[in-house]
């Protein structure tokens, strides 16, 4: 089916937060008696709203977390994204090539994603067109916030091809009727449903796209 729009996920599928995140999160919670790594962080929690996050943390301790607890946590998280994010390989490369309307739509809020993207450099493609849960009132796995999305682009759902990296991403966009094409580098996850499309990095993505959607001498398609 022709592509009219691309919506990326952005925490892991075009910078590399998400391993910088579970960092600064298993430290915190160290410090609050729960002992998890930071692959079973990833594990439990990619993907997933930060609110769902702190109370299942809370289930685990068997107390609430500190009303300060994600202020404090947000904080350090931001700091450890401008000392040490870089994009997933193949990020701006892509973006640069693409010729169809694309965004990015993210669980997280919008200053964080806006975060990522200067610190990367990629914030200049997607001015304008950087879409959060936390402004939609809807979170990935529902499909609400890549329907508005795509609505804003002015492109119809099952015309949409979307991006992902997580359980609950890829869960909102066949929800939504659109097209998935799930970043996974390590190969096929447990999770990921029967017939879905992935890729091992972003290189891949202009496999599934054919002119006029990507043009392959970078640079050549100006920022959206």
């Amino acid at each position: 089916m022709t592509i009219e729009a691309i919506i990326f996920d952005c925490d892991g599928t075009l910078v590399d937060s998400e391993t910088i995140g579970a960092a600064v999160l298993a430290e915190a919670l160290a410090e609050e008696g729960l002992a998890m790594t930071e692959a079973e962080v990833l594990h439990a929690f990619r993907g997933a709203r930060l609110a769902s996050c702190m109370a299942a943390v809370s289930t685990r301790l068997g107390r609430p977390l500190a009303p300060d607890f994600e202020p404090r946590l947000r904080d350090r998280t931001a700091l450890a994204l401008r000392q040490g994010l870089r994009e997933i390989a193949g990020a701006t490369a892509l973006v640069r090539a693409l010729s169809l309307p694309f965004c990015v739509a993210s669980n997280a809020p919008r200053a964080k994603t806006e975060l990522n993207l200067t610190v990367t450099g990629l914030l200049p493609h997607f001015v304008g067109r950087i879409f959060s849960a936390y402004e939609v009132g809807s979170w990935k796995p529902d499909p609400g916030l890549f329907v508005h999305a795509a609505a804003t682009m002015g492109a119809a759902p099952a015309r949409c091809l979307v991006v992902e990296d997580s359980e609950p991403g890829v869960q909102a966009a066949l929800a939504a009727g659109m097209q998935v094409l799930a970043l996974l580098p390590e190969g096929p996850a447990p999770w990921l449903p029967e017939g879905v499309r992935h890729v091992a990095g972003l290189h891949e993505v202009a496999r599934h796209l054919t002119p006029p959607g990507f043009n392959p001498v970078a640079g050549t398609a100006p920022p959206r």
